[in-house]
């Protein structure tokens, strides 16, 4: 499957627009980054990883993981190897979140293939 930009940003759309209709948790862009890189790349993780990965500062980090654990999508530990390190868990709710939204984007994508020969979404 090829998508242009404006497909790309369809499926996009129609995914967030079917989670804000689920009433699913508004995530900023950086709480989504963030959830998607501990759930989707290999353990641990650390407040100052992500910042790395993410080239965000540590605050930042610390901000977005606050309110990811509020809503219990992860979890701090702190590291039994270095105890002035806290890890990222994983949790069951968060995992449950993401296979949901990516639920989203699949039947989004699904929805926007249905394009003309401009290869535009419907109606644009």
């Amino acid at each position: 499957m090829e998508l242009n930009e404006l497909q790309a940003l369809d499926i996009w759309r129609r995914a967030i627009v079917s989670s804000v209709r689920l009433d699913a948790p508004d995530l900023s862009a950086r709480q989504m980054a963030l959830l998607l890189t501990v759930y989707l790349t290999p353990p641990p993780h650390t407040v100052r990883g992500m910042a790395d990965i993410l080239k965000v500062s540590k605050p930042a980090v610390t901000r977005a993981v606050d309110r990811l654990s509020e809503l219990n999508f992860v979890r701090r530990k702190v590291d039994e190897n270095d105890r002035r390190s806290v890890l990222i868990q994983r949790t069951v709710p968060g995992s449950v979140f993401l296979r949901e939204f990516g639920e989203l984007i699949t039947a989004a994508a699904k929805l926007g293939l249905a394009t003309d020969d401009t290869g535009l979404p419907p109606g644009y």
